[in-house]
């Protein structure tokens, strides 16, 4: 399977990743849209010490069938303006509970740069 479909189709699944900034993994619920991940941080909202505009992460990726580990995913984090759209989706996301974030990150991550070791990625 093409690693990018791989991809697409894991995160679609996640309600849940971890990413790693500066050696400190941090398990967050994010949203998987239009090829990017998007974490919404601060306020009384989750943190991720060390996530900043430009910074470079790593996702942890599971398999969405056997929950396994299947991949690490370099990602380049953007600190984007609050569209609409995006925040409807995230809020949405959230299901339980008033978001209260200060910021969204998207994270584009760089498929050329994916380590797995799970046998879906064959």
């Amino acid at each position: 399977m093409e690693m990018t479909r791989l991809l697409d189709n894991a995160l679609r699944k996640a309600a849940a990743v971890w990413i790693t900034v500066d050696d400190r993994p941090r398990l967050v619920w994010a949203l998987w849209r239009d090829g990017a991940l998007w974490v919404a941080v601060g306020g009384d909202e989750q943190q991720v010490p060390g996530l900043r505009d430009g910074v470079t992460c790593t996702i942890t990726v599971r398999s969405p069938t056997t929950h396994s580990h299947l991949a690490d995913v370099p990602a380049t984090a953007s600190l984007v303006e609050r569209e609409k759209e995006v925040t409807d989706a995230l809020r949405a996301a959230r299901l339980n509970a008033e978001p209260a974030w200060t910021e969204v990150y998207r994270l584009d991550p760089d498929s050329q740069g994916l380590r797995g070791d799970g046998a879906e990625l064959g």
